[in-house]
């Protein structure tokens, strides 16, 4: 996968009439770009990507690993100095315009580079997250094999939520993942209990989950540094009519969120098919996110589902979207349900597993 990436990435050098690019990771950051485009997984690293050549640039403790992960580049020690190595490097390759992630290089950072690396410097516009917008197959059985960690690990702690706290419950998930082959978590997991399921985006608490209420837990695994991301919304017993109702009218909203989800059609569609549902039953104010995102080595990705026209776009297949509708009631609860899927040639697949039908724990 890396060395397609890589040749990917060098075609559109080309195209974009650039010499080379500095994709800079040092401990200082962290670039996902930079694992996309080497397969490098160490906290510190440098890629100098020409046309015809590319350069792997780390300290003594990634020597090794650099060598067995990006088989790809030559890996090389980089100077106490790293931008004279880069310049070095450089100038041995002809490179007079050279470009870099201008949205995530610290300004003092690019100054220092400015200052001895005697090149015309070019903004790279997004362009590894362009490439890293349709993923290859490789790609989408990591999202699938995360998906399936996340959801065997649900499977075995849901049923014990209730009389445990959320934090308790979100532990006790976090390790059945991990047994079952997670590197890590994909994000921090939420568990948002009764009324704290208004809250979007809820970090667990010591509050006990009980019976008779809905409890919410949008959680995903990390393998091969792809991630997984999923909601459920269950009730914990009977429920009040109104609280049935939100399952009810954001489970038809996912539904049909997920049945504009197809080539062809926009990220748009999606929010707008998802959206109507809800502002159609009244609670349009209570839905205030996007629809979707993608999922891959970060955890939100182009292309998003939202109302907003620039973030827009036409979905391609090998593509991800989440379809994540939700209804927020202050003081009574909340209700959200998710699922990654991918785009195919005639509509999309669900990589995660777990139903979204209404259920009662116990």
């Amino acid at each position: 996968m890396t060395r397609t990436a890589l040749a990917r990435f060098q075609e559109r050098l080309t195209a974009e009439g650039l010499d080379g690019a500095l994709i800079a990771a040092p401990e200082a950051l962290s670039s996902t770009n930079l694992r996309y485009l080497s397969g490098f997984t160490g906290s510190s690293a440098y890629l100098l990507i020409t046309p015809a050549h590319a350069w792997l640039l780390t300290d003594f403790r990634y020597l090794e690993q650099a060598r067995i992960e990006s088989p790809a580049y030559d890996v090389i020690r980089q100077g106490k100095r790293v931008a004279d190595t880069v310049a070095d490097l450089c100038q041995s390759a002809h490179v007079a315009r050279l470009g870099f992630e201008a949205d995530k290089v610290p300004y003092a950072m690019w100054k220092g580079w400015r200052e001895r690396i005697p090149v015309i410097w070019r903004p790279l516009n997004q362009l590894v997250e362009k490439l890293r917008v349709v993923k290859s197959d490789e790609e989408i059985q990591y999202i699938r094999q995360a998906a399936h960690i996340a959801d065997e690990a649900l499977r075995e702690v849901l049923p014990t939520a209730v009389g445990r706290s959320e934090r308790d419950l979100a532990l006790a998930l976090e390790w059945a993942m991990r047994r079952r082959g997670a590197e890590s978590l994909a994000f921090d997991t939420i568990v948002a209990a009764g009324e704290r399921g208004a809250w979007p985006h809820a970090r667990p608490s010591d509050r006990i989950i009980q019976p008779g209420e809905l409890l919410t837990i949008d959680f995903g695994a990390q393998f091969h540094g792809y991630k997984s991301d999923e909601t459920v919304t269950v009730a914990t017993g009977s429920l009040s009519p109104e609280l049935r109702r939100l399952v009810e009218i954001v489970a038809e909203a996912q539904a049909e969120g997920i049945e504009a989800v197809r080539p062809g059609n926009t990220a748009r569609a999606v929010d707008a098919a998802a959206r109507a549902v809800i502002e159609k039953a009244g609670y349009a104010e209570a839905f205030g996110h996007g629809t979707g995102h993608g999922v891959g080595l970060d955890i939100h990705e182009a292309p998003y589902a939202s109302p907003d026209p620039a973030n827009d776009v036409t979905l391609e297949p090998g593509m991800t979207l989440t379809v994540e509708p939700g209804i927020y009631l202050p003081g009574v609860g909340g209700c959200r349900l998710e699922d990654t899927l991918v785009i195919t040639e005639t509509g999309a697949e669900r990589l995660t597993e777990w139903p979204k039908t209404f259920q009662i724990l116990g």
